[in-house]
């Protein structure tokens, strides 16, 4: 009985997290203004800024840091399992990472999705870069990266120094993406 309660008010804190930033965008959305224009709008705030701090742990359970990635020009893409978008552009990013590996370039997918039902899609998947794993913490990640709105994909460059260059909100373009990271070099 305890346990189905704390599942309960896990899925409750769960479901708000998702849904609270979102409601309260709407609210105070102005008209003729879209939820993409505005949570675009949001994350440029970003540009610049030193990249979050954050701890998740991958599908073998082993914990992967922000730190672990310093020194690389890093893509953190946010995604689902359920996100149409996220699905079609991973194979895309597993190839740029393979054509990017010497030239020190990684990228980070952050699963916002049940963690063994990502696990097992990334894997079945054969994604060639890392995949981390989380509930709320992952939500809370996105967050701090920018993404208050929650929409996905959501994806964050940054440069070898750890700072912020470019934010995508939706499906990623190949050529955009090769030239910002290109810009990187």
């Amino acid at each position: 009985m305890i346990a189905v309660a704390v599942m309960a008010a896990s899925g409750g804190y769960f479901l708000a997290m998702i849904l609270a930033p979102g409601s309260a965008q709407r609210q105070a959305q102005p008209s003729g203004i879209s939820a993409t224009a505005m949570a675009e709008e949001q994350v440029q705030d970003m540009l610049g800024q030193r990249r979050p701090d954050f701890t998740l742990r991958n599908s073998a359970g082993a914990a992967v840091s922000a730190a672990d990635f310093d020194g690389s020009i890093l893509l953190v893409n946010f995604w689902a399992t359920w996100c149409t978008p996220c699905v079609e552009e991973m194979p895309m990013l597993s190839a740029l990472r393979e054509r990017y590996e010497q030239q020190n370039v990684e990228i980070v997918g952050i699963a916002l999705d049940d963690p063994q039902k990502a696990g097992d899609f990334a894997e079945q998947l054969n994604i060639a870069y890392p995949v981390l794993l989380g509930t709320t913490d992952a939500i809370l990640v996105g967050r701090q990266f920018g993404n208050r709105a929650g929409m996905l994909p959501y994806s964050v460059l940054l440069d070898r120094a750890g700072l912020i260059q470019w934010t995508h909100l939706g499906a990623l373009d190949r050529e955009e993406l090769e030239a910002q990271i290109q810009a990187l070099f």
